[in-house]
């Protein structure tokens, strides 16, 4: 008589909202069970034996919901929660700060000119020479105090901010027992602090004209096992990933933020600054040879093998700390090829001090492009 009569199907969670909650010490992820009222969060956590005074909730509430075999049905909730009062950085909650749209400066710009701020070498987590991390946040963002003036003076038709490479510190480099050492941020914390950063001059920029965010590969934040890079380098890269979460800030925010990556396969970009190929912005981070000398061979041999950066005019890069324009052979615009070589923002190095005897001092180095006008190598430091 119970030919036909199958068991009823057993009903589940979807895949991967199965509850759990994650926590390194300074954030956390939770996924609560399927409930049909909404939960207290606070509540949820000091069940789950956490301080509720000591936490609190962050970011934005996922949710996932199924129904149960009487007909109910359940929600399941995702939420993100970090330590209150971390003594480290105290900056504004991100999205919180996303969603209060700035109004933009009506004033009238001038659609023939843009103005090029090289985030270079910031190296976030890193206290070196006595200085800490909270030294390294006021430096920059008295220096965004300074470029914000530039651009209220300027008038520009558009804005570029190229993160030029190693904006955090990271843990695995060539000398990564001495980062043990030397580092006052976690690796989520300079990723956070990072991220903080570079929406607050985005955020800014965007108020006078339309912004172009570059973000390209290097060694400071290359995913790396044991000193040796994994992945692809294009994507297996904190400041890659730095710029996807700027892309969804900036979404949130609906501000006009264009954001541009290398390929997959590409630690190097280039861009078409006015869109008709007048003014070509190659941008690299400059660990890809040994000496500072050397990256004129390398655009060369670039340029020989069609690489990203072939048909640049100007190529911005870092990672040797210190200012340096070089006039090169002529482009394809008829004026001269520049490569300019940008500042530090760090907190400097000891050991190379004391190892190569030089020191160099901080600053952001910007410079001006206008449409039809060939560059002169003219640059400014804030």
């Amino acid at each position: 008589m119970l030919e036909g009569l199958k068991p009823t199907e057993k009903i589940t969670a979807p895949a991967g909202w199965n509850p759990a909650i994650t926590y390194d010490g300074m954030y956390g992820e939770a996924t609560t069970p399927g409930t049909i009222n909404k939960p207290d969060f606070k509540q949820y956590l000091e069940e789950a034996g956490y301080d509720p005074d000591s936490i609190e909730v962050v970011g934005n509430v996922r949710t996932s919901r199924w129904q149960r075999y009487d007909g109910e049905w359940l929600t399941s909730y995702r939420f993100n929660f970090t330590t209150k009062n971390n003594d480290s950085i105290d900056l504004p909650l991100l999205w919180s700060n996303a969603k209060k749209k700035k109004k933009p400066i009506e004033v009238k710009r001038d659609t023939a000119s843009a103005f090029v701020i090289a985030l270079s070498d910031w190296q976030l987590g890193k206290c070196d020479e006595g200085q800490t991390s909270e030294d390294t946040v006021a430096r920059i963002m008295e220096s965004f105090d300074r470029i914000e003036a530039q651009l209220k003076r300027g008038k520009y038709g558009k804005i570029l901010i190229a993160d030029v490479g190693d904006i955090i510190e990271g843990f695995s480099n060539a000398a990564d027992m001495q980062q043990l050492a030397t580092n006052d941020l976690s690796l989520m914390q300079q990723v956070d602090v990072a991220i903080s950063l570079v929406w607050e001059i985005i955020s800014r920029a965007a108020r006078y004209a339309p912004v172009n965010y570059i973000s390209i590969s290097s060694n400071h934040c290359q995913q790396r096992i044991n000193k040796q890079r994994v992945g692809r380098v294009g994507q297996a890269d904190w400041g890659v990933m730095i710029a996807q979460q700027i892309h969804r800030l900036a979404t949130v925010a609906e501000i006009p933020v264009i954001v541009s990556i290398p390929q997959p396969d590409d630690e190097s970009l280039a861009v078409d600054v006015f869109d008709n190929g007048f003014h070509i912005l190659g941008v690299v981070h400059g660990h890809q040879v040994a000496r500072p000398e050397q990256m004129a061979d390398w655009w060369r041999k670039s340029a020989f093998g069609h690489q990203s950066v072939a048909a640049a005019t100007t190529l911005l890069h870092g990672h040797w700390h210190h200012l340096r324009v070089t006039e090169l052979g002529k482009a394809a615009n008829g004026g001269s090829r520049f490569m300019i070589m940008a500042k530090t923002m760090d907190n400097g190095s000891n050991w190379w001090r004391l190892t190569s005897g030089e020191q160099s001092s901080t600053g952001t180095v910007c410079f001006e492009l206008r449409d039809k006008t060939h560059f002169q190598g003219s640059i400014m430091v804030f």
